[in-house]
């Protein structure tokens, strides 16, 4: 019993959340640099000081936030076409993105943006894109995607969305914003605890635990409709979602036959499948992104550490035999490796750890480092941490060198988790 008790309390209850006014006030702090970063010059766009958002800000801080580029600033210099460039005049700069913003009949913003190679001489992207005009920031990240697909060969995940558990004073809220956490809209409010979204494959629903039923219960939630079902209710505590990489079946962590196991249930909540029947704590399942297996923490060695197993049930290995205890594994989208939380001597690390090489590697200095996800295009790792006493959202490179925090003025965060890429 005791140490079920120190398991669930560390794994399962780590639901302190927290409410934010609609638009986020963050202070963002940025350290380390990529090895090679790319220096670039995002000129202010003709016609963007008469937006309400200016989209120079938005792809300027997308850009800096990834630790992969070099914002140079244009010293008063403003070619809005690729006539008025002189490329003699941007020495040390790799690329230059130029453009002019206009308001069309319809109300709707148009971007007309150009990417050039001021070394080659050569132009690289030639775009339009439009937005409505209450949604510059997703105007902005959109191009910022596209400079940094071109640039660094990777798919951008500005455009994606994050949710997480908020709370401030007896409300408690899910909330979806923005990659960077901006554009915050409330999914569910409730005077009781909330904890472990997951995001649907497609990013349409989501699957959390609540506590309004006075124990815990899953729900799934459509972001579309905001309609939701009951995932799983069954006596004693229901928690874990976790989608199929197909969004077929989730697993879920169900104490109905004793202890903490996993099943399997369709988004309906039919077909519910027993998969573990170790008798200790099964937790926290993962689909790798074939669908083939899960990653699961469980304490059947001892203490609690990360598995794997077939996803239809059938034997588990062990994967972590590192001293301390690991919890909450993500796989990474190539499924090469897995992220987790590590505790030791009372402090909780990120790490990493590849299937075929199977060492451990810290990817933060440590504290309270806890719920790791990883951004679709596998390049950053997005964390909740703590700041003068209350969570926070923070990310780190996959290579643990760009480590940066984002913390809103107010309320108290937990649970984050990064969603997938979004159909334009």
């Amino acid at each position: 019993m005791k140490k079920m008790t120190i398991l669930q309390g560390l794994v399962l209850l780590a639901w302190l959340c927290a409410a934010a006014p609609a638009r986020a006030d963050l202070t963002i702090d940025i350290t380390g640099a990529g090895e090679h970063q790319i220096p670039i010059v995002i000129v202010p766009f003709a016609g963007e000081e008469k937006l309400v958002q200016g989209i120079r800000d938005v792809v300027t801080a997308d850009l800096t936030r990834s630790g992969l580029f070099r914002l140079v600033d244009p010293a008063g210099k403003a070619p809005h076409t690729p006539r008025e460039v002189v490329y003699g005049d941007w020495p040390g700069v790799d690329a230059l993105a130029i453009g002019s913003t206009a308001v069309r009949p319809n109300g709707r913003i148009e971007a007309k943006f150009r990417l050039l190679d001021t070394v080659k001489k050569t132009e690289l992207i030639a775009q339009s894109v439009s937005a409505k005009g209450d949604q510059m920031r997703a105007l902005g990240h959109r191009i910022a995607d596209m400079i940094y697909e071109k640039l660094t060969g990777d798919a951008g995940v500005f455009s994606t969305r994050i949710a997480y558990v908020k709370r401030q004073g007896k409300s408690n809220r899910l909330v979806v914003a923005d990659s960077d956490g901006y554009g915050e809209q409330t999914v569910l409010l409730s005077g009781e605890p909330i904890m472990s979204p997951a995001w649907s494959p497609d990013g349409s629903h989501l699957a959390y635990v609540t506590f309004e039923q006075n124990h815990a219960v899953v729900f799934v939630q459509s972001l579309l409709t905001n309609q939701r079902i009951v995932l799983a209710n069954f006596p004693g505590s229901n928690s874990a979602p976790a989608w199929s990489p197909d969004g077929k079946q989730l697993a879920v962590v169900l104490t109905r036959d004793g202890s903490s196991q996993i099943y399997l249930v369709r988004p309906d909540g039919t077909d519910l499948r027993r998969i573990t029947f170790s008798g200790v704590i099964d937790t926290e399942p993962n689909f790798s992104p074939d669908g083939q297996s899960l990653l699961f923490t469980s304490d059947r060695g001892g203490s609690p550490q990360i598995y794997r197993m077939p996803a239809e049930g059938g034997a588990a290995e062990r994967l972590t035999f590192e001293s301390g205890n690991n919890f909450s594994p993500r796989h990474s989208p190539d499924g090469k490796g897995f992220i987790f939380a590590h505790l030791e001597k009372g402090r909780f690390y990120i790490a990493t750890q590849d299937f075929e090489i199977k060492q451990m590697q810290f990817l933060t200095d440590g504290g309270w480092e806890k719920k790791p996800s990883y951004a679709p295009n596998g390049k950053l790792i997005l964390f909740a941490t703590e700041a003068q006493g209350r969570g926070i959202l923070a990310t780190v490179s996959s290579d643990g060198r760009v480590k940066q925090k984002m913390s809103p003025q107010a309320g108290d965060i937990r649970d984050p988790t990064w969603g997938p890429f979004l159909k334009q």
